[in-house]
């Protein structure tokens, strides 16, 4: 994990995080351990869960703990478990924390809803997942969000890299692990073609898959048709699909009906970061057989004698069933520890009560860790050069409305205002929203 090393050593001496006491729940597994190790070293402490109950590496959270970190998660916690422990993080004797690192959004919720006084006295939230940033949207929007919040899933390195480029290799190790099918010729529904399900469709296409994409925005689902996939409703192919992907983050995405309608030996499984994508619980009827044939992958059989391959029971299926990169797991560590550094040490008045984007300078600065791993060298721009196009020489070379990303829709939270869907091209207009050619209709 080079990034996150290389800003342990460059920010160690200064301890930028002293005197910050964090609760963390994220995945634990050992890129986790080497984040917790780095941020206590920035001078933090911190009490940490799971935010999956499948995704912890027991051997990690036994090592951790072993070593002092105060660490509650185990794998094949039940859902009563889980709760207990996050709960564990946020209430103990001498602790008041003030800072959250969430990827789900499962502490923030707890902390709001069971010990809102100490809610209050958080400096900063920094979420990860599509699903934990859609919760603090829609907290903003209810004025119920107290404290500043730093969306780092949609950051440039988090959604490229992360999202994008290690989903295109973990979707392939999880289903090889679990199944191991033959993916050539496979007929594949992703729902969703968002990063993570470009990423998976890449991959599968690149193996041979017929693959078909569901949409509900219609500029992802032109990128879809242009990058050479067929966009249809899952209804119209769901007979005839081998393997269903969900990628949204939505919830009752694949539901009974859809399940009911499915071919004998269909793999079913999650790569958003919520459980609710795949109505798993619709599954749970007398009617319905399960028969569990290795961990983490359980058959389903109809009355007729049809099976459906389920995995994970519709969790995170990369990280329940394999593993991810260390390198792609150090630019978001990178990117939550800076996140984590910016609003802990934010002078009062920087940060309202609101939801923000991590800044371009700070996305170029992550990117630039982990640049030496490839020996590349980056061309400096003149003077001249500069002048020209309006840059500093050290960056950011982009405006922070520009993302770097496949055009796609994004909640934008006006500060004290309702929110809006704007497209990204729009985000420029964050604080005219009078003028804006997005909103003015809507009034």
């Amino acid at each position: 994990m080079p990034g996150i090393m290389a800003l342990r050593k460059r920010a160690g001496d200064d301890k930028p995080l002293k005197n910050a006491k964090i609760v963390g729940c994220t995945h634990i597994n050992a890129q986790t351990a080497v984040l917790i190790e780095t941020l206590v070293e920035l001078g933090a402490q911190v009490r940490w869960a799971a935010c999956n109950i499948y995704s912890t590496q027991n051997e990690v959270a036994a090592a951790l703990a072993y070593a002092g970190y105060p660490v509650f998660a185990w794998r094949g916690e039940t859902e009563e478990d889980f709760w207990w422990c996050i709960d564990k993080c946020v209430a103990a004797e001498n602790w008041q924390p003030n800072m959250i690192l969430d990827d789900g959004g499962d502490a923030t919720h707890l902390m709001l809803k069971k010990y809102n006084a100490m809610f209050k006295m958080i400096q900063g939230i920094v979420e990860e997942s599509v699903t934990g940033v859609h919760r603090l949207y829609q907290l903003s929007k209810a004025g119920k969000l107290s404290v500043p919040a730093m969306n780092v899933n949609d950051s440039v390195t988090k959604t490229k890299f992360d999202n994008l480029y290690s989903c295109r290799e973990s979707i392939i190790d999880s289903l090889k692990r679990s199944t191991d099918i033959m993916f050539g010729g496979k007929q594949v529904v992703i729902c969703g073609y968002g990063e993570v399900g470009k990423g998976c469709c890449q991959a599968l296409k690149g193996l041979g898959c017929i693959v078909y994409i569901t949409e509900i925005d219609p500029i992802c689902a032109l990128q879809a048709s242009m990058d050479g996939f067929r966009v249809m409703k899952l209804n119209e192919v769901i007979r005839n699909v081998d393997i269903v992907i969900t990628a949204t983050g939505n919830k009752n995405v694949v539901t009974r009906e859809h399940m009911d309608k499915m071919k004998n030996g269909c793999v079913v499984c999650n790569m958003g970061h919520s459980n609710t994508e795949i109505d798993v619980n619709s599954l749970r009827t007398p009617d319905l057989t399960w028969e569990k044939v290795r961990s983490q992958v359980d058959h389903v059989i109809w009355p007729d004698g049809k099976r459906i391959v389920l995995l994970a029971e519709g969790r995170l299926v990369n990280l329940s069933c394999s593993s991810i990169p260390s390198f792609v797991v150090s630019i978001t560590a990178a990117t939550q520890a800076l996140a984590l550094i910016e609003l802990f040490n934010a002078p009062p008045g920087r940060y309202k009560s609101d939801v923000y984007l991590l800044p371009k300078k700070m996305d170029e600065y992550v990117a630039s860790l982990h640049l030496p791993t490839f020996d590349a060298h980056l061309t400096e721009l003149t003077d001249e050069q500069a002048k020209y196009m309006g840059l500093n020489k050290a960056g950011p070379f982009k405006p922070n409305y520009y993302r770097l990303l496949s055009l796609k829709s994004c909640q934008i939270v006006h500060a004290n205002k309702p929110t809006h869907k704007k497209s990204l091209v729009e985000y420029c207009c964050r604080y005219k929203c009078e003028s804006c050619i997005v909103c003015k209709p809507k009034r």
